[in-house]
């Protein structure tokens, strides 16, 4: 892969690390009610990230995503470090809200252990599948490659994530439907962003002269080299 320097990658870093961020913090505790339909309310925003992951494989090729992608993992894993030290940390004398911060912030290590290895899973996953049908395609049927990829990654991020964050504590029978529910809305989701996806990928190769195809890459995830 060339190195080449991007006007707007390095944008769309900082806006996939924020909203991955955002869904697992602010998103990740609350359980909400809709038509009466129950959901994680961090699945609202969590399936951003997976827009994003499209569009930049898409643009950039896989490796750039890929590196992208880790970024997102080193961000969590310090978010989940802070969030361990600040809820540990002993509260100064006379300081009240120290029950808030637990349920805000105090998810179990097996939770976020399991919610890391899922993103990183789902991502990759996400990304590899759609660079493999943009070479497949000839780079025809976005709209293919986009609703393909979710199905697969957001399928491994669930399969992974529920069974082994809440296995043991949860019924099997819950497990399984929280999953399905929660899996089904959030592809749900991605697919109707789909022509705002469109929108910016067309902006994106325009505007960096840029339309990558992974013809020759080592799709290995445990690498930097773009």
């Amino acid at each position: 892969m060339t190195h080449r320097s991007y006007k707007y990658y390095d944008l769309i870093m900082a806006a996939f690390v924020a909203v991955l961020l955002c869904s697992n913090v602010i998103g990740s505790q609350k359980v909400a009610q809709l038509w009466g339909f129950q959901f994680g309310a961090g699945i609202l925003f969590f399936p951003i990230s997976y827009i994003f992951g499209d569009i930049l494989t898409e643009v950039y090729g896989y490796a750039r995503a890929r590196k992208v992608v880790w970024a997102g993992f080193s961000a969590l894993v310090f978010a989940s470090l802070m969030a361990w030290v600040i809820v540990n940390l002993p509260p100064a004398a006379g300081f009240r809200n120290q029950a808030a911060v637990e349920t805000i912030f105090g998810s179990t290590p097996r939770i976020a252990l399991a919610s890391l290895f899922a993103f990183c899973c789902g991502e990759f996953c996400n990304s590899y599948t759609l660079a493999k049908m943009k070479v497949l395609t000839k780079g025809k049927a976005l709209w293919g490659r986009v609703v393909g990829s979710t199905i697969v990654g957001e399928l491994v991020d669930s399969c992974i994530f529920y069974p082994l964050a809440f296995y043991g504590v949860w019924e099997p029978t819950t497990i399984v439907t929280i999953m399905v529910h929660n899996y089904l809305l959030k592809v749900l989701w991605e697919v109707m962003c789909t022509p705002i996806t469109y929108k910016v990928v067309f902006f994106l190769k325009k505007a960096e002269n840029e339309d990558y195809f992974d013809t020759n890459t080592d799709f290995t995830p445990f690498s930097l080299n773009t």
